[in-house]
C-alpha cells in the first residue's frame, strides 16, 4: 500500500496535548480503515472495534464506566493493558448511539487512549435525529481520493512526488509530469484504482474496480433513502448524473427525467452528505466572506474524476490526450482541478464556489476562493490572455490585483490589462498539476 499524506495530519493529531477523539468523515472506499490500520503500526498497542459486529457494539450496551470499558476493549482484542501508547479505532461507529456518546467520555476520562472513529453510513446520519456527537468533545478530519501526489508516490516517482509538494519541478520536466497528471486525470484518485494502476499500469482492468465501487455506491442507496420513491432517484442521479459533472444543473427533471425539484434536491442533498458529491454554488459577491447563493444553480462536482470518466463512458477519448483543456469541452479539466483544490487540506468544513456575472449576465468565473482575507479568482482554461473576458469583468470588480489560470503550459506570470477597464493585474498561470499547491503558491505571489 502506497503512503497517504493524511498520515502527517495524523501524526500531528496524536502529539497535540488538547487531542479530543477524531471522527474520519469521507464516502465509502477512500481509504479511511486503510489509513488508521497503517497509522496504528506507530503506537505500542492498537485496538479496533468493528461495530457491524454484535459482540463488539455490545460492549457500549452495558452501561459500564470508563475504566471498565477501556479494560474489556483490551479484552477482547485480546491485548495487555499497559501504559504503552494506545490506539483505539471504532469502525462503523454510526450503528451504536452510545458508542457515539461515549467518546466524550473516552475525551474526558481517558485522555491517554487515542481514539479514532469512522463509518460508512456515518455522512447521512450526522445532523439527523439518530445520531448526534458531542459538540466540542470531538474533531473531525475529511478524507478524500488520492491526490496528485499521493498518485506519484503510489508509481514510484519519489523525486518528482517531493519536487511537486514544494511547487519545484523543473520547466525541462514539465512535459513528463504534465503526462503522469493527464494519467491521474484519466484514472482518478480512488486508493484501489491508484494502488492497482501502480501495480499493473493496465487501464482495461480498471473497469472491474470502478464498476465494483459504483455498484457498492448504489447498493448503498438502500441504506440512504427514506422510502421507494427516494430510492428512485438517488438510483436515477447515480445512473445518469456523472454526465453532468462539473457544469450547472437544476433540480427541475434533472438529465431529462420527470421528477420534481423538490425530490430531486432532497436526494442530491443526500448524496452530498454521503460525500459522493458537492453541490458547489455561485457568488456574485467579491468579497469575503465567500457565500453560496443557494436559490441560483448549482454547479455538480462528484468525489473522483475517475469515477466520472468510467460512469460517463469518455474514457477512450481521454487516452493519450496532451491538453486536458479539450477534453469533454473542458470539463474533465474543470472537475479535475476542482478535485484537487479539495485535496489541499484534511478539513471537513471547505467547499468550492464559482464566481457568477449577475442576473442577467454570463460571465462566469470556473471557481473562487478565499486566500487569507483575499479573494482570489481561479479559471481553468487555455488560450490567449484577452479571451479570458469573466476573468477580466470580476478583476475590474475585485479590491485586489492577483488572480490564477490553470493550463498545460509550465509556470509563469503575466502582468495583464483588463480589456474593459484598463485595470492592471497579476495573472498567475500554473500547471494543472500544481491545483492541490494553489494555497502554498499563493502564500509566495500575493
Amino acid at each position: 500500500m502506497f503512503e497517504r499524506n493524511a498520515l502527517t495530519e495524523l501524526k500531528r493529531w496524536s502529539e497535540r496535548p488538547d487531542r479530543k477523539p477524531l471522527i474520519l468523515r469521507g464516502a465509502r472506499q477512500v481509504g479511511k480503515t486503510t489509513l488508521v490500520e497503517e497509522f496504528a503500526k506507530s503506537y505500542g498497542t492498537f485496538l479496533k472495534l468493528n461495530l457491524d459486529k454484535q459482540e463488539d457494539a455490545e460492549l457500549f450496551e452495558k452501561g459500564m464506566n470508563t475504566d471498565s470499558l477501556v479494560t474489556a476493549i483490551y479484552m477482547l482484542n485480546n491485548k495487555p493493558r499497559k501504559n504503552d501508547s494506545a490506539l483505539l479505532f471504532i469502525d462503523e461507529v454510526q450503528n451504536s448511539s452510545k458508542a457515539v456518546a461515549q467518546l466524550r467520555y473516552f475525551y474526558e476520562e481517558a485522555p491517554n487512549l487515542h481514539v479514532i472513529a469512522a463509518g460508512s453510513l456515518l455522512e447521512s446520519l450526522v445532523g439527523s435525529n439518530q445520531i448526534s456527537f458531542p459538540v466540542g468533545r470531538v474533531e473531525y478530519m475529511a478524507i478524500r481520493p488520492c491526490s496528485f501526489n499521493e498518485f506519484l508516490g503510489a508509481v514510484s516517482e519519489t523525486e518528482l512526488k517531493g519536487a511537486q509538494g514544494n511547487a519545484e519541478i523543473p520547466t525541462a520536466l514539465h512535459q513528463k509530469v504534465n503526462a503522469l497528471f493527464n494519467t491521474y486525470a484519466l484514472i482518478g484518485g480512488m486508493p484501489e484504482v491508484v494502488s492497482h494502476y501502480s501495480k499493473n499500469k493496465d487501464l482495461v482492468s480498471l473497469r472491474r474496480i470502478y464498476e465494483t465501487l459504483i455498484t457498492g455506491y448504489r447498493d448503498d442507496i438502500e441504506k440512504y433513502a427514506r422510502n421507494e420513491s427516494s430510492k428512485n432517484i438517488l438510483r436515477y442521479i447515480l445512473a445518469a448524473g456523472w454526465a453532468y459533472a462539473a457544469q450547472r444543473i437544476t433540480f427541475e427533471k434533472f438529465g431529462n427525467s420527470n421528477y420534481r425539484s423538490k425530490d430531486m434536491g432532497e436526494a442530491f442533498r443526500t448524496l452530498e452528505k454521503a460525500m459522493l458529491l458537492e453541490l458547489c454554488y455561485p457568488t456574485t459577491s467579491c468579497l469575503v466572506p465567500l457565500i453560496g447563493e443557494i436559490k441560483r444553480a448549482p454547479k455538480l462536482l462528484w468525489l473522483d474524476s475517475g469515477l466520472v470518466n468510467h460512469a460517463a463512458g469518455i474514457q477512450k477519448e481521454l487516452i493519450g490526450i496532451s491538453n486536458l483543456s479539450e477534453a469533454w469541452k473542458g470539463h474533465l479539466a474543470e472537475h479535475v482541478v476542482g478535485q484537487s483544490l479539495l485535496a489541499a487540506d484534511n478539513i471537513f468544513s471547505h467547499k468550492r464556489h464559482f464566481w457568477v456575472g449577475g442576473q442577467h449576465s454570463e460571465a462566469e468565473v470556473d471557481f473562487v476562493m478565499q486566500h487569507d482575507n483575499k479573494i482570489i479568482p481561479v479559471e481553468v482554461k487555455s488560450g490567449h490572455n484577452a479571451k479570458l473576458k469573466s476573468l477580466h469583468l470580476f478583476m475590474d470588480k475585485l479590491p485586489g490585483g492577483v488572480a490564477v489560470r490553470f493550463w498545460g503550459q509550465p509556470f509563469s506570470v503575466d502582468e495583464v490589462e483588463s480589456v474593459y477597464s484598463r485595470k492592471k493585474f497579476r495573472l498567475v498561470n500554473l500547471p494543472y498539476y500544481y491545483a492541490e499547491k494553489l494555497p502554498m503558491i499563493l502564500d509566495k505571489v500575493v
